[in-house]
C-alpha cells in the first residue's frame, strides 16, 4: 500500500443540508475551502430543491453565517441520488443529519463506496457514540473515521471537540486539528467517546441544575436568566434564553440522550425533560426559530411563561440589589463566601447550581476529558463563559469549597449523594490548573498543552487560571501604550486605554514607537492582547485599565460572540479625538491641534522608514480604522468589524480616512472616471457602514486587495509579524508622495448633494444629515474646485480638518456629541 500523501484540503463535502450541515459549508467557504453540500432530492422539481433552499437561506440568517453573502457561490449543491461520485475529489466528508443513529448508519453504508482513498469522514454528531457510528463502515475506512462536533453557529463558536474511535489513526487526528485550528479558526479539544462528550455533558447538565433549583425555590425564568448572565461572567443569553435560541427541541434531544445512555450516573434521575418544557414542545413552541418558547414577543415587549399562572407575562424579572453588591465583589473567594452564607433565596440559589456543576465536573473529569485544562475550555469556548467551572472553583479557593460541597453532599442538599473523588480533596491540592499543565486524574498528574506544530503559530494562546503569561520584554511603558518585543528584531505596541479608544497619549505612544521602530527594529506592529483593536478615538477621556499587556481581561471572549456585539457599538466610537472636554469649554483651538496631532500620527505610520502592520481583532472603528488604513499592511481576523462611524456623532473622518478613500476611487479608476469609486466610499462614510467580517471590510473598501485575512485569533500576531517580515525582505521602502492627485471636483460634489437633497426630501435624512453629507462630499472629492485639478495629501488632509472644526462648531453636533455621553446611543436632529 502506497503511503498517504500529505493531508491538504482542497475541497469538503458536507451531508446534510440542515440548520449545522448548511452553516457548516458556509464556514468552509469562508475559509476558502470549496464546499459540495448533499441533501436528500426533492421530491418534485429540480433534484437539488432542498438544498439549493439551504443554500439561499444562508443570506437570511442572523448572524449571518457567510462572511460575505457571495461566499455562497462557492457552494456546489448536490444529492444523493445524482451526485455521490463527487465524493471522490473532497479531502474531508463531514456527516452532519438529524440525531439517529440509524439514519446515519444508513447514510454511512450508503457512501462508503464512494469515498476517495485517503478521504477522511468525520461526524457531526452532537452526542452519540463514535464507535458505534464506526460499525456502519468497512474495517478499512474506520482508520479515517471520527467525530468533529461543531457548535452553533459554527461561524462564531470556537469550540469544534474531536473524538476518536478505536480504529482512527492518530496522524488523521493530528492533521485535522492543523485544518480545524489554522484553516477554520477553532480551538479544538479531544473529547473521550461518552455521551455528549464534554461541553454538552457539562452545559446541559449546568442547565439541568439551574432549571432544579429554580424550581426548588420559586423564581422565575425571567429572574434566573437576571441572575445567570453576565452578572456571573456567561452570555448575555442565560439560561432560558439560551435554550430558546438552540432550540427547545435540541435541548431536550440532547437531555434524552443523557437519559437513554447513562443510567448508572449518579446524576441520572435528573436527566429528564421537565413537563412543561415538553409541553412547550409538543406546541410547537421551540423557541427562537418558532418566534415562542419560554419567552416570546408580544408587539415590542418581550413575555416570560409563567408557570404559576399558566401563561406568559410580561418579563420583568430582576436580581435583588442584595444579590448583585455580591456579585460586584472583586474577590472571587469573598463572593462565594457571601453567597454560601446568605440565607436571600436568589443567593442559595447560585451557591447551589455552582455547588452542584463543581461536584459534576469533578466526579466524570477523568471519564469525559483528558484533563481539566480541557473541561474548561469546552465550557468556555462552547457555552461562552468567562471562566470554566474548574477555573472559578480554583479561584474562589479550592480547599474551602471543597469542604463546603463535601458537607452539603453528607447532608443531603447536593443533587447527588456521590462523594467527591480523592483527588479533589487532597490536603495538598490549591487547584487544578498549574504553569506547569492541568491535572488528569487518569494519570493523576499535570499535562501541559499540545505539542503539536500548529501550536507554535499561537504565541500567546488563550490561557487559563493558574497559568502565566508573559507579554515579551518592554521597550517603554507610559499610562497609554506599552512598546515591547518578544526577543526578536519586531517591535509591537499595545494600547492600555479602555477598549483601545485613542487619546492624545495615545498619539504620543505610537509616535514614539514609530520613532523606536526606525531606529531599532525591523518594524512595528499594532497588536493588542484582546479584543477590540480599536473603538477609535474618544469622546471623553476615561483613565487607563484596557486589556493592555500584562492585564487581559475577558474583553475578547464579548467581541468573539455575534457581531452583533459589534453594530450595537458602531456609533458609540465615532472618532471625536477626545474632544468633548475641550468642547465643552470652549476651547476649540486645542481640539484643531488634537486634530493636527491624529493626522500627523497616520500619516507617520504610512510614511515610515520601517513596514508597519495593523493586527486587527475585533472592533476597529473611527480613528482605529484610520489607523488600519494608513499601514503598510492590515492583518486581521475574519471577526473584525471595520468602519468609519463618526457621521454617528455629527462628525467627519479627520484623521486621513476621507483622504485615504480619495487616493483609493483614484487608483481603482485607473485614469478614467473616478466617480462610481467615489461615490462608493462617500457611501460608506455617510451612511457609517461597518463590515461584518474582514471579507466584508475588504468589499467596502477599509481593507485593501493585499492585507491579509485569518481565521483564528491567536494566529494574528505570527502571521503579522510574518507579513513584516516578508516586507523587509523585499527591499522596504516606503510608498512616495504623490503631489499631483486630480480631484472629482465641484461637478462630482454636486452630483452627490442631488442624491442627498432625494434623501432629505424623502424624510430619509435630517437637515443636519445633508450638511454632514455635503462636507464629506466636498473633502473627498477635493473641494470645490475644477475637475481635474491636481492636489497633494495635504490639501486632503486641509480639508478634512477644516470641514471637521466647522462641524464641531455646530450646535447640532454639540448635541449628538452631548447625547452620545450621557446615553450611550446617537440622537438623530
Amino acid at each position: 500500500m502506497s503511503a498517504a500523501p500529505p493531508f491538504v484540503v482542497r475541497k469538503a463535502a458536507v451531508l446534510g443540508a440542515g440548520v449545522m450541515g448548511a452553516q457548516i459549508a458556509a464556514h468552509l467557504v469562508n475559509a476558502n475551502v470549496p464546499a459540495v453540500l448533499f441533501e436528500l432530492p426533492a421530491r418534485e422539481g429540480d433534484p437539488n430543491g432542498n438544498v439549493l433552499k439551504a443554500i439561499e437561506n444562508l443570506k437570511k440568517l442572523e448572524p449571518s453565517p457567510l462572511a460575505v453573502a457571495s461566499r455562497t457561490g462557492y457552494i456546489q449543491a448536490a444529492n444523493y441520488d445524482q451526485h455521490l461520485a463527487l465524493l471522490k475529489e473532497c479531502d474531508i466528508v463531514i456527516e452532519a443529519i438529524s440525531e439517529r443513529m440509524d439514519w446515519k448508519s444508513d447514510l454511512y453504508k450508503k457512501v462508503a463506496p464512494h469515498l476517495g482513498p485517503h478521504t477522511i469522514f468525520a461526524s457531526n454528531t452532537s452526542g452519540l457514540s463514535i464507535n458505534r457510528l464506526a460499525q456502519a463502515f468497512p474495517a478499512e475506512l474506520r482508520p479515517r473515521f471520527c467525530g468533529v462536533h461543531f457548535f452553533n453557529p459554527p461561524r462564531y463558536m470556537h469550540l469544534v471537540e474531536l473524538i476518536e474511535c478505536r480504529d482512527t489513526r492518530p496522524e488523521i487526528l493530528d492533521d485535522l486539528e492543523n485544518f480545524l485550528v489554522t484553516a477554520l479558526g477553532k480551538g479544538v479539544i479531544r473529547a473521550q467517546d461518552t455521551p455528549n462528550f464534554i461541553a454538552n455533558r457539562v452545559g446541559v447538565f449546568s442547565m439541568l441544575a439551574t432549571i432544579h433549583h429554580a424550581q426548588r425555590l420559586g423564581l422565575g425564568f425571567d429572574v434566573v436568566d437576571a441572575l445567570t448572565g453576565t452578572l456571573i461572567g456567561r452570555p448575555k443569553s442565560a439560561t432560558f434564553r439560551t435554550a430558546d435560541v438552540v432550540g427547545l427541541d435540541t435541548f431536550a434531544h440532547v437531555v434524552n440522550t443523557m437519559k437513554e445512555t447513562l443510567a448508572q450516573d449518579p446524576w441520572h434521575p435528573y436527566y429528564a425533560v421537565p413537563e412543561w418544557l415538553q409541553a412547550l414542545i409538543d406546541q410547537g413552541a421551540l423557541g427562537q426559530k418558532t418566534r415562542r418558547g419560554v419567552y416570546q414577543k408580544v408587539g415590542r415587549d418581550i413575555h416570560v411563561l409563567d408557570l404559576g399562572a399558566q401563561g406568559y407575562r410580561l418579563s420583568d424579572g430582576q436580581a435583588d440589589e442584595t444579590v448583585v453588591e455580591i456579585l460586584k465583589n472583586r474577590s472571587v473567594a469573598e463572593r462565594f463566601a457571601q453567597l454560601h452564607a446568605s440565607n436571600h433565596s436568589q443567593a442559595q440559589f447560585l451557591w447551589s447550581i455552582f455547588r452542584d456543576t463543581f461536584h459534576y465536573c469533578a466526579v466524570h473529569l477523568a471519564e469525559i476529558a483528558h484533563n481539566a485544562r480541557d473541561l474548561d475550555f469546552a465550557i468556555r469556548w462552547g457555552f461562552g463563559w468567562n471562566q470554566g467551572p474548574f477555573e472559578i472553583w480554583q479561584a474562589a479557593g479550592w480547599h474551602r469549597l471543597a469542604d463546603w460541597i463535601a458537607a452539603d453532599i453528607a447532608a443531603g442538599n447536593a443533587m447527588a449523594n456521590t462523594p467527591l473523588p480523592a483527588w479533589a480533596t487532597e490536603a495538598a491540592r490549591s487547584g487544578v490548573h498549574t504553569p506547569q499543565g492541568s491535572y488528569a486524574p487518569a494519570h493523576d498528574t499535570y499535562q501541559p498543552r499540545s505539542k503539536l506544530p500548529v501550536y507554535r503559530r499561537q504565541p500567546f494562546p488563550d490561557r487559563l487560571l493558574g497559568e502565566e503569561t508573559k507579554y515579551g520584554e518592554t521597550v517603554f511603558e507610559t499610562d497609554a501604550v506599552r512598546c515591547w518585543h518578544t526577543g526578536d528584531d519586531i517591535v509591537i505596541v499595545s494600547f492600555k486605554s479602555r477598549m483601545h479608544a485613542i487619546g492624545d497619549d495615545v498619539l504620543d505612544g505610537v509616535l514614539q514607537a514609530i520613532d523606536e521602530a526606525e531606529r531599532n527594529y525591523m518594524g512595528l506592529v499594532i497588536w493588542q492582547p484582546e479584543p477590540p483593536f480599536s473603538v477609535g478615538a474618544n469622546l471623553k477621556k476615561t483613565p487607563a485599565g484596557g486589556a493592555g499587556p500584562g492585564q487581559p481581561t475577558a474583553m475578547g471572549r464579548f467581541f468573539k460572540q455575534f457581531r452583533r456585539a459589534a453594530e450595537s457599538t458602531v456609533l458609540k466610537a465615532a472618532h471625536a479625538l477626545n474632544v468633548a472636554d475641550k468642547l465643552m469649554a470652549g476651547k476649540l483651538a486645542e481640539v484643531e491641534q488634537l486634530v493636527e496631532q491624529f493626522q500627523y500620527t497616520t500619516e507617520s505610520l504610512k510614511y515610515s522608514m520601517v513596514p508597519t502592520i495593523a493586527a486587527v481583532d475585533g472592533l476597529a472603528l473611527g480613528g482605529g480604522c484610520e489607523f488600519v488604513m494608513h499601514c503598510d499592511r492590515a492583518v486581521a481576523t475574519l471577526e473584525s468589524y471595520i468602519g468609519l462611524v463618526e457621521v454617528g456623532v455629527g462628525l467627519l473622518p479627520a484623521g486621513g480616512g476621507c483622504k485615504e478613500f480619495a487616493l483609493r476611487a483614484v487608483a481603482d479608476a485607473r485614469g478614467g472616471d473616478m466617480s462610481p469609486f467615489l461615490q462608493k466610499y462617500f457611501k460608506a462614510v455617510a451612511m457609517a457602514e461597518v463590515g461584518r467580517s474582514a471579507e466584508h471590510a475588504r468589499e467596502i473598501g477599509y481593507l485593501r486587495p493585499t492585507d491579509r485575512i485569518v481565521m483564528n485569533r491567536f494566529e494574528l500576531l505570527d502571521i503579522a509579524k510574518a507579513e513584516l517580515r516578508a516586507l523587509a525582505a523585499s527591499g522596504y521602502r516606503p510608498p512616495l508622495r504623490v503631489n499631483a492627485i486630480p480631484v472629482a471636483g465641484r461637478s462630482a460634489i454636486a452630483t452627490i448633494k442631488a442624491f442627498m437633497v432625494n434623501m432629505l426630501e424623502g424624510g430619509h435624512i435630517s437637515e443636519h444629515d445633508y450638511l454632514i453629507g455635503s462636507r464629506i462630499a466636498t473633502v473627498m472629492c477635493g473641494g470645490e474646485v475644477e475637475g481635474g485639478s491636481l492636489v497633494d495629501e495635504q490639501w486632503f488632509l486641509d480639508l478634512e480638518r477644516s470641514h471637521f472644526m466647522e462641524l464641531i462648531a455646530t450646535q447640532k453636533t454639540q448635541e449628538r456629541i452631548e447625547h452620545m455621553l450621557k446615553t450611550g446611543k446617537p440622537l438623530r436632529n
